[in-house]
């Protein structure tokens, strides 16, 4: 590798930095980095500086003076691994080892002997993927009958919360948004080092990660990321002296804190110091210093702040507890009487007793926590699935979080609460008469994450100079080959098109008519339909939603399944040929309520058409049992789903999909949805929300996310536009977002749809309950052709605070069609003709 050595920092930057962190300022990233440099006098302040603050923090917790630690047997469960980590011993091949894979029944063995000595975590440690790099872990689990490792691992968990009441914590390495979906619901908490941010250690020949997929920093901070936008309890932490300069190992720090606040999700930071082992390509590497190590912990500390728990291996510090506890730690992390430190079988455990003593001899007292940390467990939700609740309630003292001193874990059904039906189930027609009961939901300034990291996240817009050549290619190729906007090779004409404004957005808008004309005619569409939104109660942060709401708030509702197939049998005999079912992500709805709301429905009423569930719902549906998304899909066919909605779309565009929302499914997860659903035969409609912290290059990357999906599959019936209903929504109320479209956006969005989709998406529809009855007759006449359903019902809007009703009768959409020229035709759901 190549020599990064720097400078240090002067005496003088250290003494300067120690002064402000001592004042309690915010540091910088030399600030922090020449605190690294502190030794003798100035490191014995940094560690007063560390240690008082957390002190603090222990204060405010409830639990001044206490370090935890977690009693806990490793089940190492697989040591294949795809990577090539130049300092593991842990990692090895596949004929060094009796199999692949522990098998089931000696996974439970270790757990019950855990169980037996008191353990009460059962930390799951395995190597990344290793089915993609040795072919006897592929044939282990195809023997078995298991797609892939975190299968094996998923039931793995299940069996040792069922067998054994241990809480299973897992490390299986890099995981996407989709699989910490599915590992979410059998585990309390889960883990992966960053180690460091440092690329060139990852992309440089000889360096300590070079040749390992999953240690690319990029890949190691999106998880981080997603395992927040998961609300996964999760441990992350740094390895220090593996070759990463000062200024390095600070900025994965700051990484880590970037993280935590935005999501509120990391439980533990854990600093490691890398410890040299025979037998690696690192061998030769000097052992990071205790010293080092000291000053680390102590940088981590007045970086993160009071509330973070931080944490070092007790293991791995020569005896050195007063220096660690000095330099701000407050975990020990897991310690087992059972079974050795498998990634450091060098370095054994101390004992419980020796443990504690030296800690009391420091003048702290010794604690039991469980895998998740306390501040998790006393919340609840959104933190734990509801099928751990039981599990973690066994363990935990109810009044602090911490481990309850005389649980012992037994094992205990894994399984779906019982269901909890009422609230608040006359919203649908009361939000039009008494309205919503606040312009908040209780959770606020919780849920949606740290406002102040989403608004750094908004940039001030792509502006868009709109210059005369390219608006005039734009309107030329919009008459002569709309379609072709999309191409790359057209993206000025197309962002000048939806910059325009006065006679050249007439002209647009006239065209775009004109398409509309030649395409479908003009018959103004609508089908007879009404909206069931089954439940409101949601966790996962959308940050434009005024719908969802807390489990405990005065709004929410959960409707049983008989009480949604009356109502879609009221639809029916008021003429229906349809309904529509969305819901909040409900984290006590049963994985099986999903199916059974369709056969209800289709027991109740077997002719109407079911069109239901976003790709939102259908992902996490997927993930909480387990089975992959066809599967998932297959079976809601087969209890008579006939077409889903594509919401959940917003901007398919991850960049401003991450500001909008804190937790819901990235683009690539929604293509793979709505795709799937399409080659299962299950059509769905199409969707954009614009008019809050997007711009037109980000619509202009939506529209070509849906041309290719529907160049691949056909599947689109629809497409439709949705301006953003601000008055509610929590990203306005913090002062985020703007207040919705202008008149001028509304145009242009609904124009633009017709001429880029010309071709592949033949109906474009528009939302009468955004944009009112007049909007609608306008945008009529400027390429739309359909005003989309009667609804029956809608809340959705209603609670953002949109002013334009909940339902509309036939004869009303027919008018708005005639306002606008236009003959008014009923429909099917999937655009045929419906006779009556």
């Amino acid at each position: 590798m190549v020599d990064r050595t720097e400078p240090g920092p002067t005496d003088a930057s250290v003494r300067r930095a120690l002064r402000r962190a001592a004042s309690g300022r915010a540091l910088d990233t030399d600030e922090a980095t020449a605190l690294l440099a502190a030794r003798g006098a100035e490191l014995d302040e940094l560690l007063r500086v560390a240690g008082a603050i957390r002190d603090a923090g222990l204060r405010a917790a409830g639990r001044p003076g206490v370090v935890t630690y977690s009693k806990k047997v490793f089940i190492p469960l697989t040591r294949l691994c795809r990577d090539r980590c130049h300092y593991c011993t842990f990692a090895t091949v596949p004929h060094r080892l009796p199999a692949a894979f522990l098998d089931r029944d000696e996974v439970l063995a270790i757990a019950r002997q855990g169980a037996e000595l008191g353990c009460k975590e059962a930390l799951f440690t395995l190597g990344d993927r290793p089915e993609e790099r040795w072919p006897a872990a592929r044939q282990w689990l195809d023997e078995r009958g298991y797609d892939s490792t975190l299968d094996y691992l998923r039931s793995c968990a299940v069996a040792v919360l069922e067998e054994t009441g241990l809480l299973p914590h897992l490390n299986p390495g890099v995981l996407s948004w989709s699989e910490l979906q599915r590992l979410k619901p059998v585990a309390p908490s889960m883990g992966m080092m960053l180690e460091t941010t440092a690329t060139r250690l990852w992309s440089s020949p000889g360096g300590p990660h070079y040749g390992s997929p999953d240690k690319e920093p990029a890949v190691r901070l999106r998880v981080l990321d997603d395992a927040g936008r998961v609300n996964v309890p999760f441990t992350t932490g740094v390895l220090i002296g593996i070759g990463e300069t000062p200024v390095e190992r600070v900025e994965a720090l700051f990484a880590i804190r970037r993280a935590h606040r935005e999501y509120g999700h990391l439980q533990e930071v854990i600093v490691q110091n890398f410890r040299a082992k025979p037998d690696t390509a690192m061998r030769g590497m000097p052992d990071a210093t205790l010293h080092d190590l000291a000053a680390t912990v102590a940088v981590t500390r007045v970086l993160l702040g009071p509330q973070a728990r931080v944490q070092a291996p007790p293991n791995l510090i020569a005896g050195e507890y007063d220096l660690l506890l000095r330099a701000g730690i407050d975990d020990w992390g897991g310690v087992s009487p059972l079974t050795p430190d498998h990634v450091n079988p060098e370095r054994p455990w101390p004992q419980l007793d020796e443990l504690s003593r030296r800690t009391e001899q420091a003048g702290f007292s010794l604690r039991e926590r469980l895998t998740v940390y306390p501040e998790y467990v006393r919340a609840g939700d959104p933190w734990l699935d509801p099928r751990l609740l039981p599990h973690v309630g066994a363990l935990a003292d109810p009044a602090t979080g911490l481990a309850k001193p005389t649980a012992r874990p037994v094992g205990r059904p894994w399984q779906e609460p019982d269901e909890e039906y009422g609230g608040r189930t006359d919203l649908h027609a009361t939000i039009d008469t008494t309205g919503r009961t606040a312009d908040r939901r209780g959770d606020f300034d919780q849920v949606y994450g740290d406002w102040s990291m989403v608004a750094d996240r908004v940039g001030a817009g792509a502006t868009v100079g709109v210059g005369d050549h390219d608006l005039r290619t734009g309107l030329r190729l919009a008459a002569d080959d709309p379609a072709a906007l999309l191409e790359p090779g057209h993206t000025e004409a197309a962002l000048a098109l939806f910059a325009a404004d006065g006679p050249a957005l007439d002209e647009l808008c006239r065209i775009a008519d004109e398409v509309r004309r030649d395409a479908v005619g003009d018959e103004v569409t609508y089908v007879v339909n009404r909206n069931i939104n089954f439940t409101n109660v949601c966790y996962v942060g959308c940050r434009f939603c005024a719908f969802a709401q807390r489990d405990r708030d005065a709004d929410a509702y959960r409707l049983s399944v008989d009480q949604i197939a009356d109502r879609a049998e009221q639809a029916w005999l008021a003429g229906a040929s349809e309904v529509c079912l969305q819901g909040g992500i409900d984290p006590r709805l049963p994985v099986t309520a999903y199916a059974d709301l369709v056969r209800a429905i289709k027991a109740r009423v077997p002719g109407i058409h079911v069109h239901a569930f976003s790709p939102m719902e259908i992902v996490t549906a997927a993930g909480k049992a387990g089975v992959p998304i066809r599967e998932w899909l297959t079976g809601l066919r087969e209890a008579g789903l006939d077409t889903i909605p594509g919401t959940a779309a917003e901007i398919l565009d991850d960049e401003v999909r991450w500001v909008l929302t804190k937790g819901k499914l990235p683009t690539a997860a929604w293509v793979e949805v709505v795709t799937t659903a399409h080659e299962l035969g299950i059509r769905s409609s199409s969707t954009m929300m614009y008019g809050h912290v997007d711009h037109p290059a980000q619509w202009l990357t939506h529209f070509r996310v849906l041309a290719r999906t529907q160049d691949s599959t056909g599947g689109f019936t629809e497409f439709v536009a949705l301006p953003f209903v601000h008055t509610n929504a929590p990203i306005y109320l913090a002062g985020i977002a703007r207040p919705g479209p202008t008149w001028r956006e509304n145009r242009v969005v609904h124009a633009m749809s017709r001429l880029l989709l010309h071709g592949r998406v033949h109906n474009i529809q528009c939302s009468w309950v955004k944009l009112g009855d007049e909007g609608s007759a306008e945008l009529l006449r400027g390429g739309c052709n359909d005003l989309g359903g009667t609804l029956m019902e809608e809340t959705i809007s209603r609670m953002a605070g949109s002013g334009n009703g909940s339902a509309r009768t036939e004869e009303q959409l027919i008018a708005i069609a005639a306002a606008a020229g236009r003959p008014a035709r009923k429909r099917t759901t999937a655009y045929g003709h419906r006779a009556g």
